[in-house]
């Protein structure tokens, strides 16, 4: 089964610098398989075929702590679960200089559609919409300074997410595609 492996909090700002080959390395000393990164912010996808998806965070936030010293919570998703994602993502969403479209997966404490009671939506400003494994949101960058998504910042609930653009969303899945052809 294909997997990414989605890492909180690392590479930003300075803080918590993990070297991405030393990274890959890691996973395949764990026993994970075709283990490919992208971009610096713990984006690491892999296959592996014994464990499931809670044995594998576990596994690899020991590994990680061992080889790097840091706590870092790792977020596992199959490659179906990140369709699904996908496929509730509109097309017309991007990142670029005039919108900003962002995924917030979300850790199973917070999966469900309730999530939304915990976010400032501004109306008529942020586009704000639930699918199971994430948050989906995006702004007009033009209105980015009245929107509510700065507001999740250091919630509880924000503490319970990874946030990738959704440039770099579909990258992973692009991946994920590629080495599930394999």
């Amino acid at each position: 089964m294909v997997y990414i492996a989605l890492l909180r909090g690392i590479n930003v700002g300075g803080n918590n610098k993990i070297d991405m080959k030393l990274l890959r390395q890691t996973f395949e000393r764990v026993g994970m398989n075709n283990v490919v990164t992208y971009i610096n912010t713990g984006n690491i996808i892999f296959s592996n075929e014994s464990l499931s998806k809670d044995e594998l965070s576990m596994v690899l936030e020991e590994a990680i702590h061992n080889d790097f010293g840091l706590q870092i919570k790792v977020m596992v998703r199959s490659i179906d679960d990140v369709r699904e994602i996908m496929n509730a993502i509109p097309d017309t969403w991007k990142n670029d200089k005039e919108m900003s479209s962002d995924v917030m997966f979300l850790w199973e404490e917070v999966d469900d559609a309730s999530v939304l009671e915990h976010c400032v939506i501004k109306p008529n400003i942020d586009t704000v919409k639930y699918t199971p494994g994430a948050v989906l949101w995006s702004v007009d960058k033009k209105n980015i300074t009245k929107s509510g998504k700065s507001k999740i910042i250091g919630t509880k609930v924000y503490k319970q997410m990874t946030v990738r653009n959704v440039n770099t969303a579909r990258k992973i899945y692009e991946l994920m595609q590629a080495q599930n052809e394999r």
